[in-house]
Parts: C-alpha cells; structure tokens; sequence
C-alpha cells in the first residue's frame, strides 16, 4: 500500500479523489481553460516544456495542446485513476507520484498548478514552493483561490481539505528573483468562460 507525508495526500489519492473526476470533465470546462490560458500564454514568449502539478484527467493540458501544439507537455498526479487516464493523451509524458515526492528531471519554461495548491497541507507548502521553483526554467504560474491572510474553508463536508493564502506572494517572497508579469481572474458567473473564482498569477524568473 502506498504511503504518504500528508492525510491530503491520502485523501486525494483514493476515493475522494476518484469521484473529483466524475465532478470534472465537462465539454464547457475545455473550453473555459482555453479562454483561461490563451490570457495567460499571451504574456509569455517561447514556452516549448510546460509541466501541471496536480494534472487529474488533463482538462487544462487538452487546452494547451491546443494553443501551444509544439511543446513538450508532463503532468504530476497522484490518483491512480486519473493517471490512467492521462496515459490515453498523445505525447504526454505523465508522473504518477505526489508532489512532495517529485523531482523534476529537467526544467520546464513553464510550471503551474490550477485549483491544487488550496488542497495542500499549509506546512507542506514551502517544500512544494521549492519543487516549483526549481522545476522552472522561466515562468510560473499559479491558478489559485486567493486570500491576503491564509484561512481554511469548508470542503464538501470535510475539514482541513481546502485553504485560501496568497501563494504567490508567499513565493515571490522566498525567490526574490521571481517577478510578477501579470495576473489575473475567473469568475463564476462568467456569462461565457465559466471558472471557479480563481486568480491567476505569472511570474517569471529574472535572475
């Protein structure tokens, strides 16, 4: 049986995280995250290697085949059965592990998370910040929900599963070499390109 570091780990490795995927393959998804990273890519320039950490089925990796359909594309994923079906996803190199657990075997231009940073433990986070940091060659971007001050909120019936912060901020403070290009946010209620409230940051490394 497969150990880990954090009861979120655990947690989204197993049932919870099975039934998440069931929640999130709808055709208007697709289309909302290639709205959502067309705004984002438009201020890169060259990304030839992206990696998502916390990819599940690769809903925000189909939308990136779309707009960048030269590049090296890899995703980190810890639910065995979403890594099943990110295995089906041509020329996607795929890393079935946690994201305390990964190393990155090279940088990527471009290292982001979507909706996964809220889920884990907040005393796990520096050592997350760091394999980001150092699996990037150039940018990273982080698809968040945002507070000014770290707070839990409820999620789904459970506690401990779900947190706001301003990781971004808390990043750019550890690498002061990280600079903010733009950023940005989602809405619900958005009358074409639904998204979960989330905020998005890009920064890129200038030292």
């Amino acid at each position: 049986m497969e150990t880990y570091q954090t009861e979120q780990e655990k947690f989204w490795a197993g049932k919870f995280g099975d039934e998440y995927i069931q929640r999130n393959q709808e055709a208007w998804l697709l289309a909302s995250n290639t709205a959502l990273f067309a705004s984002i890519l438009k201020r890169t320039n060259h990304v030839q290697s992206v990696i998502e950490f916390g990819a599940n089925i690769g809903m925000n990796i189909h939308a990136l085949k779309n707009l960048l359909p030269h590049a090296q594309l890899n995703a980190v994923e810890i639910n065995e059965t979403a890594v099943n079906e990110l295995k089906k996803i041509h020329d996607l190199h795929v890393h079935h592990k946690s994201i305390l657990d990964f190393s990155a075997p090279l940088p990527y231009d471009l290292v982001f998370s979507k909706g996964v940073l809220i889920h884990i433990d907040p005393q796990a986070l520096p050592h997350v910040y760091q394999t980001m940091y150092e699996s990037s060659r150039r940018y990273i971007c982080l698809i968040e929900y945002y507070n000014p001050t770290p707070m839990e909120i409820p999620y789904r019936g459970f506690s401990e599963k779900m947190y706001k912060r301003d990781f971004a901020g808390e990043l750019m403070d550890t690498y002061p070499d990280l600079q903010l290009i733009d950023y940005g946010f989602v809405y619900r209620r958005d009358p074409v390109f639904i998204q979960g409230d989330l905020t998005w940051f890009l920064m890129e490394k200038r030292g």
